[in-house]
């Protein structure tokens, strides 16, 4: 759906340059010609999505609901198979929805045999709250500085774009950048160095931290009050945490960096 979103996005080119100069045609900005738009738009979403951090087309040339979708994608951070954060958030909002649905239905939440309780709750949110204070924070204190606005190469909401992608690609142990940003100083060094440590190891430590707390406790027989893990209305709900959960923490951000770009350009 990702790679989708990218082609039409690129596919459909840049309106700008549509009404300036009757340019019409795909964006082909920062692409290989060997690629074009459709192989780009997949590795663009597969890069971010398993967070591999290779790409081969320059994200910071996308259009701008284009770039949106690496961003989202690392967001998210939870694709299974990314390196060391797919099952590891997967784990984490399951619990989350198990205990959420526990209490929407009045069961008691359960998960792989063992209850879930208040200390496994507290460190799950730990574990979720973690990823989007390493990444909103630094960025809004990148630009409230001088040290951060110096290093932006293109005004606008592009730069809070550049910027925003920078503390998510490392936060999400991803890599990738948008390319418009100098983050060769020493406020971007230090900053990103500390979002690259804290989004390694606290969700870890908070997970490995849950582990050890579910390993202590008896597994309790599966009942009629079992709350069930393995049905779609319960695939439903932990679909709708997440995405939830995403947009409320994420969503402000993205209105004024890529979608708030975008309508710039289909109204210019």
């Amino acid at each position: 759906m990702g790679a989708f979103v990218i082609y039409a996005g690129e596919s459909a080119g840049n309106p700008l340059l549509q009404h300036a100069l009757g340019i019409n045609g795909p964006n082909m900005e920062g692409k290989e010609v060997r690629f074009g738009t459709g192989l780009s738009s997949a590795f663009a979403a597969l890069t971010t999505a398993f967070t591999t951090g290779a790409v081969n087309a320059m994200h910071d040339s996308f259009m701008p609901i284009s770039g949106m979708v690496p961003l989202v994608f690392m967001m998210f951070n939870l694709i299974f198979g990314g390196k060391g954060v797919g099952l590891l958030n997967i784990l984490m909002f399951l619990m989350i929805t198990v205990f959420l649905s526990g209490l929407m239905v009045g069961r008691t939440p359960e998960i792989f045999g063992k209850k879930i309780e208040a200390r496994e709750i507290k460190l799950a949110t730990v574990a979720m709250l973690v990823h989007p204070f390493i990444i909103l924070v630094p960025t809004a204190i990148a630009l409230a500085t001088k040290a951060g606005t110096s290093m932006i190469l293109n005004p606008g909401l592009h730069g809070l774009s550049e910027v925003l992608y920078a503390y998510t690609s490392g936060a999400a142990n991803n890599g990738s950048a948008f390319a418009g940003l100098s983050g060769n100083n020493v406020f971007f060094n230090i900053t990103e160095g500390l979002v690259m440590l804290f989004g390694r190891y606290v969700s870890l430590i908070a997970m490995f931290a849950i582990a050890g707390s579910l390993a202590t406790k008896a597994v309790i027989p599966q009942s009629v009050g079992t709350l069930r893990t393995d049905t779609f209305s319960f695939g439903g709900v932990f679909v709708a945490v997440f995405v939830i959960v995403g947009a409320l923490t994420f969503f402000p951000a993205l209105a004024i960096g890529p979608i708030g770009e975008q309508l710039q350009m289909w109204l210019s």
